[in-house]
């Protein structure tokens, strides 16, 4: 039997308001997925997203009070967005209101388009990197610093003096981090350094594998053993129990069943178990399913009861 958690992922900056969110948040719980994720973004692409963006943190502090079991995270924020030492407030915070069910997923940023139409200064790539690497430092410094202890960090970019580090989240080390993408050398290494998680998004079968190949490399360059994280992928969902189902949910999210097929988890129950099977022979451990129909929650209870149970 192939073994690996399923996680919902959504994208509401291409249009869902926190009560549609509350619903899907709602119902993955009922249903047993693992995680409710959302994305960070500001700007919707290739679509007008109304009624317009909701605060990616903001949203899982709701979330935090109406829900008991179900893992919140995001995938990811970008470090753009915030200020690192602020970020770790928010977080912790929202570790605190939800009794330890929180994940932070953190990257570089990259729409730079969304930073022009919400006044947020986008640094060229290498100093995007550079802050997100210090971001890093300066948040997991924060949450692990003893009580009572203070943290300082002189970096390029941030400097933090005599901070007490306050508040703590519930979690003892603070939330797992998660890290991901396709990079070659940068995007391993901080992960190797710093994350708990890293994630593949939307690549296939033998690009997850090298991927993973590259995050082990580097975390064994640092003495760190590989199996301290978890390996995931992102990818997005399309299932059906007919062929008239599996073209009806691909069409609702404006794509082709062939493609999603070759590129997505697409097709009826036993084609997504055979291809997790894949995924997890590469080395992946867990599945955020990509859910672009929100309203849709139907397509979150077929997986559950037709997948799940098959996934150990």
């Amino acid at each position: 039997m192939v073994h690996m958690e399923l996680r919902i992922f959504t994208e509401p900056q291409q249009g869902a308001t926190y009560d549609d969110l509350l619903a899907v948040a709602q119902a993955a719980e009922r249903f047993g997925y693992g995680a409710f994720f959302r994305s960070d973004h500001y700007l919707a692409m290739n679509t007008e997203g109304l009624p317009g963006p909701t605060d990616a943190w903001i949203t899982l502090a709701g979330l935090a009070r109406e829900t008991s079991t179900i893992r919140l995270g995001t995938l990811v924020t970008s470090a753009t967005f915030r200020y690192p030492g602020p970020l770790a407030i928010s977080v912790a915070q929202v570790d605190q209101m939800s009794g330890g069910r929180v994940d932070l997923g953190i990257g570089a940023g990259w729409y730079e388009e969304e930073h022009q139409a919400y006044g947020i200064p986008f640094p060229p790539l290498k100093e995007r990197f550079e802050r997100l690497e210090e971001s890093l430092a300066v948040i997991t410094g924060l949450w692990r610093t003893p009580l009572g202890e203070t943290f300082s960090y002189d970096g390029t970019h941030l400097t933090v003096k005599d901070s007490p580090a306050l508040p703590k989240p519930r979690q003892p080390q603070g939330p797992p981090v998660l890290i991901g993408g396709t990079g070659k050398k940068k995007t391993p290494a901080l992960a190797a350094k710093y994350a708990d998680e890293f994630n593949v998004p939307f690549q296939s079968v033998e690009e997850t594998r090298d991927v993973i190949e590259r995050v082990r490399l580097a975390c064994k360059a640092i003495d760190r053993d590989p199996t301290e994280l978890v390996y995931s992928n992102a990818l997005v969902l399309c299932c059906g129990r007919t062929e008239e189902e599996i073209a009806k949910r691909a069409t609702s999210i404006g794509r082709e069943v062939r493609e999603l097929r070759e590129n997505g988890l697409a097709g009826s129950p036993a084609e997504l178990v055979d291809k997790i099977g894949r995924y997890a022979e590469a080395g992946s451990q867990r599945i955020y399913l990509q859910t672009l129909d929100l309203s849709d929650l139907d397509h979150l209870e077929l997986v559950a009861s037709e997948v799940v149970p098959q996934l150990g």
